[in-house]
């Protein structure tokens, strides 16, 4: 291969995956609902405890602010629940407002 052809195979790539983080955000259908149903599995809270205080989807992530009945704070985040991912999610990585999320809990 040629240096133009690696550069156009390359420029290709880039601008697909770009694409594909677009089309994830912009088919989200994380209902707020349903954030607050997954969310309370992961925390032990019931859904009707806990309340939506902000969220924002950036590519197939979904981060979502939450605060519960008894006051505390807590931040999660769901991957998928997008087109790409067939509307599927992974469960929610959760931690208290303020402090690192751990993305792998059974390490």
């Amino acid at each position: 291969m040629n240096g133009i052809t690696v550069c156009s195979v390359l420029a290709a790539l880039t601008f697909a995956l770009s694409g594909c983080s677009t089309l994830a955000s912009n088919t989200n259908s994380l209902t707020d609902e349903r954030i607050r149903s997954e969310s309370a599995g992961a925390l032990g809270y019931d859904p009707a405890e806990l309340t939506l205080v902000g969220r924002r989807t950036e590519g197939t992530n979904t981060y979502a602010n939450l605060k519960t009945a008894d006051g505390k704070e807590f931040t999660c985040i769901i991957n998928g629940g997008n087109m790409l991912s067939l509307g599927m999610t992974n469960p929610p990585s959760c931690g208290k407002k303020g402090e690192a999320i751990n993305a792998n809990p059974f390490r």
